[in-house]
């Protein structure tokens, strides 16, 4: 399974590629998109859209997992960030490819085990699950991979979970079978 994650933001929205195969995660890919100085809004939009779907149809990931904005005192950052994430939506549904969000203290307790880890934890702990001699950069990018790592680790988690759901039904209450 491949994974596109997003970081998403309006000036410098990160990606990461890795493949997964079960217990096994690789890098593939990942960087910065940055726009382009003093653009306006509108311009900065189109231009994520465009590199995003370029990332897309270059890697063909199987998902696509995006960061959800996190609400804080600065509603402005937040909005920015949200217009960003649909961007980050919209351009997986055009390209057909299922998206998936994540809140970032759901990102960190994934990837670090706790989820009010800071930006060095993850990135030390992106560094040692991908095997990477050194943390990638910019955060933007780690954050990412951090994403698809998530979206890895939550997606085992649902198939134990149906794959025990499934066990149950097969079973009665006392461990009999129906």
């Amino acid at each position: 399974m491949k994974i596109l994650g997003i970081d998403p933001g309006t000036v410098v929205m990160g990606y990461g590629v890795i493949e997964s195969d079960g217990d096994d995660i690789a890098l593939v890919d990942f960087g910065a998109i940055k726009v382009p100085e003093h653009s306006e809004i509108g311009e900065r939009l189109s231009f994520l859209y465009y590199k995003l779907t370029e990332i897309i149809n270059h890697h063909h990931p199987d998902a696509v997992a995006v960061e959800s904005p996190f609400i804080s005192k600065n509603v402005k950052s937040a909005m920015a960030i949200g217009r960003a994430q649909a961007v980050a939506l919209l351009a997986a549904a055009n390209c057909h490819v299922p998206a998936f969000e994540y809140a970032p203290t759901k990102v960190k307790q994934m990837v670090t085990n706790y989820g009010a880890g800071s930006k060095e934890q993850v990135q030390e702990m992106i560094r040692l699950q991908l095997g990477m001699a050194q943390a990638p950069q910019p955060a933007d990018a780690a954050d990412a991979l951090a994403v698809a790592i998530c979206h890895v680790q939550e997606s085992h988690l649902q198939n134990l979970i149906a794959g025990q759901t499934r066990l149950r039904q097969g079973y009665g209450g006392q461990g009999e079978r129906k």
